[in-house]
């Protein structure tokens, strides 16, 4: 079995199966999109389910298309959500033929693991950044110098935030992937990335405070979980490395391990890596 596929093709063809695989993922994307457009309607309503638990139950539209175009955008966005998979397949399938296999068992992990990490971001935005946001903008609504100050929230306004929340925290959380893509590809080791602590702290600060609302609740809530994600991706990326070096003493093989100031790094736990005498 050849480690990888050697067959030579010319460029007009590599752009033929780059259009095939484009075609595929539009398709995908289209056939979904009128789906998601016939329950419109339905997604919205789970999409204005926060901003309804949160004391607001009035939604405006001033624009005579406003509300149409809200549903276009609404159906748009599931499509994306949904056609996720197929898309990442096409490109997978277009990418996997120039890959040796060691790649291709490196990379796999990574991109079945995006949208799971994506979707959990989404989730933790819906369940827990969203509501607190929207408890914190509303608060400001009551008498004001003797005048009723009342949110009448419009739907493209709501749809923008809220999609804005849930694209903005799933990307967030896609960042240990990132981190263990970037030391795959040894632009970055672990020791880098332990030494870079304070930076990651300011860094996770400063998205924070982009993605949130400007209180210290609900910039805590995305910093906390960010900042953690990236001591995840430290830690995973370790504990790749012990397992590596486990494997290739178990075989016999010499591994480079990645060396720290204090000698060649532990295993998590403090436990000792056999197999130290020659080959």
């Amino acid at each position: 079995m050849r480690d990888i596929d050697e067959t030579k093709q010319p460029l007009l063809e590599h752009l033929i199966e780059l259009r095939r695989r484009l075609l595929w993922s539009l398709a995908t994307l289209v056939l979904f999109f009128f789906i998601c457009f016939h329950f419109a309607q339905n997604i919205f309503a789970v999409l204005v389910q926060p901003l309804l638990k949160a004391g607001q139950g009035r939604l405006i539209y001033t624009d005579v298309f406003e509300a149409f175009f809200v549903q276009v955008k609404v159906a748009l966005f599931a499509a994306l959500m949904l056609s996720f998979p197929m898309i990442a397949i096409q490109l997978w399938r277009f990418v996997a033929p120039g890959l040796y296999a060691k790649e291709k068992r490196a990379f796999l992990p990574f991109l079945l693991a995006t949208p799971v990490f994506f979707a959990a971001g989404a989730c933790f935005a819906y369940f827990l950044a969203v509501p607190w946001a929207l408890h914190f903008l509303l608060s400001y609504q009551g008498n004001v110098g003797g005048i009723q100050q009342e949110a009448l929230p419009g739907v493209g306004n709501y749809l923008n935030f809220i999609t804005h929340f849930l694209f903005g925290f799933g990307a967030a959380f896609l960042l240990p992937i990132l981190l263990m893509i970037l030391e795959r590809a040894g632009i970055v080791t672990r020791q880098q990335l332990a030494r870079s602590r304070r930076y990651a702290i300011v860094a996770a600060a400063a998205v924070a405070g982009v993605l949130t609302p400007p209180d210290a609740v609900s910039m805590m809530m995305l910093m906390v979980p960010l900042y953690g994600l990236y001591e995840f991706a430290i830690l995973a990326i370790r504990i790749t490395h012990w397992r590596a070096a486990r494997k290739a003493a178990r075989s016999g093989s010499v591994v480079a391990v990645p060396q720290t100031e204090e000698g060649p790094e532990a295993p998590p736990g403090g436990g000792r890596v056999g197999g130290s005498g020659p080959i």
